[in-house]
């Protein structure tokens, strides 16, 4: 995934990170009836590890700080991501480690939520260095039980990516070789070192999921002052990183929709009628920013495009770019949070006065821990999706399209098969197309779950707060069901 964005200025009087996923999940636990003390219970992280350790790189040893944190329990393993930014800290981790047991809960992938850090710029160093400080940092976890296939399963987060995860497997395996479960120890990791198709692009394609299934209810979409698809619909996004590019990528191509605006570290791209994705995200990676790119406005002040008026604005990077600061300035029909945390608790009382419609990040991001899921539950029991099934599929679409093709051959010009009609029908399903269709469900039950609890409830007004009160309420019963 793409290195951090340089980080937004944030008021003074805003609350930290944490304290704004704590200050969300009180609004949703006062609105429902839990046990005594398992309020309590629910919102406390369980344990933070910190790790410090030396790495002799560049002819001295350089000392690095690490993180990993474990808020739930309530199922194992934990799952979580690794980001490496020199932003890291522990506030940042457990909020983290905090939204990945509610998302896990919201999209019922059997997890608890786990979050990791490493305090590095990815940029200072070359690709040896970085295996190196990688590997020493997975070897402190790995001895302590903090990344096993049973207890502790990372991911790539910000700043980390499929290269990182081969080595943390690599590790493991080298500590543990008689673990037949090695490979399930991280997720996210090539398909030619025991991944799974469909990974890197999860988070975003999940990000276009959300948005299709929030687009079939008109109620819904009356609410942010929406109507029809989203073909022609205007979106901003924030962040042109793994999650980003691929959000964006598939609603311009496949959804139709204009993405008229792209915020980058080193400013960003506005253009009315619309940027080619594609060719941003392909300067990006040859230029290492926007600065220069052709076909659009470039302005210096990226921020100031987050408060352009657009249909969706899709924030993708970091938390708290929407703040108490710049708020009350935010014109978008309605946000989905690609990033975690990107609206603090200030903003989001602001944003909801104004009946700005939020698709939170705790649901629109969830992509890539249910592909992680399905990469989890492959790497256990050892075969790809499809393998088993897929041929036989085939076999049994050949008999129907034998009787069509009879058919065709007896009422001739009066009735035909269209032309591709017989490649695509005997055409099985094969491991990626089986992992969308497993996230899209994912995706679209999910939804279904935080939207009936938004609509049949007064007092519930917004679909964080139905997402939260779904979570919450599954953890508890996983809680109950233990005997507490």
């Amino acid at each position: 995934m793409s290195i951090a964005k340089s980080r937004p200025v944030v008021p003074l009087n805003e609350p930290t990170f944490r304290q704004s996923v704590d200050l969300m999940y009180n609004r949703a636990v006062a609105l429902m009836d839990l046990p005594p003390g398992l309020e309590e219970k629910i919102r406390v992280c369980n344990a933070t590890y910190t790790v410090r350790f030396g790495v002799r790189l560049r002819g001295k040893i350089q000392t690095f700080t690490g993180y990993r944190s474990v808020h739930s329990e309530h199922m194992e393993p934990v799952k979580g991501g690794i980001r490496f930014a020199t932003s890291v800290n522990q506030d940042e981790v457990e909020a983290l480690a905090a939204l990945m047991t509610y998302k896990c809960a919201l999209v019922e992938t059997p997890f608890g939520g786990s979050k990791g850090g490493l305090c590095v710029d990815p940029r200072q160093y070359d690709e040896h260095e970085m295996e190196q400080i990688t590997r020493r940092f997975a070897y402190e976890l790995i001895k302590r039980d903090l990344i096993n296939p049973s207890q502790n399963v990372p991911a790539p987060d910000m700043g980390t990516s499929e290269r990182e995860m081969a080595w943390i497997a690599d590790q493991y395996r080298r500590m543990n070789t008689t673990d037949i479960n090695g490979n399930a120890c991280v997720t996210g990791k090539p398909t030619n070192a025991g991944g799974i198709q469909g990974r890197t692009e999860a988070t975003g394609r999940g990000v276009q999921y959300a948005l299709k299934e929030f687009f079939r209810h008109p109620e819904d979409m009356a609410k942010a002052g929406l109507d029809g698809t989203l073909d022609g619909k205007t979106v901003i996004v924030q962040g042109l990183g793994n999650v980003g590019y691929h959000a964006a990528k598939f609603l311009q191509e496949e959804d139709g929709a204009r993405v008229i605006g792209i915020i980058e570290r080193d400013g960003a791209l506005f253009n009315p009628a619309g940027l080619n994705v594609e060719a941003v995200h392909q300067w990006i990676v040859k230029h290492g920013g926007v600065t220069g790119y052709p076909d659009a406005n470039h302005t210096a002040e990226g921020a100031a495009v987050l408060e352009e008026a657009c249909d969706i604005l899709i924030p993708a990077a970091l938390e708290g770019v929407i703040n108490l600061g710049n708020a009350h300035r935010i014109k978008a029909s309605m946000i989905i949070e690609a990033a975690n945390g990107p609206i603090t608790a200030g903003a989001d009382d602001i944003l909801r006065e104004k009946g700005t419609v939020i698709i939170p990040d705790m649901y629109a991001n969830a992509g890539g821990v249910t592909v992680s899921y399905f990469e989890w539950v492959k790497n256990l029991s050892h075969i790809r999706f499809g393998r088993m099934q897929r041929r036989q599929e085939e076999a049994r679409h050949e008999l129907i399209v034998r009787e069509l093709e009879r058919l065709d051959r007896y009422l001739g010009d009066a009735w035909s098969m269209s032309p591709d009609f017989k490649a695509k029908y005997l055409r099985g399903a094969g491991e990626l197309e089986l992992v969308r269709s497993g996230l899209d469900d994912t995706m679209r039950i999910a939804y279904q779950s935080m939207r009936e609890v938004w609509h049949s409830r007064p007092d519930v007004t917004d679909l964080r707060t139905a997402a939260f009160i779904v979570a919450i309420g599954r953890v508890a019963a996983s809680y109950r069901a233990k005997g507490l």
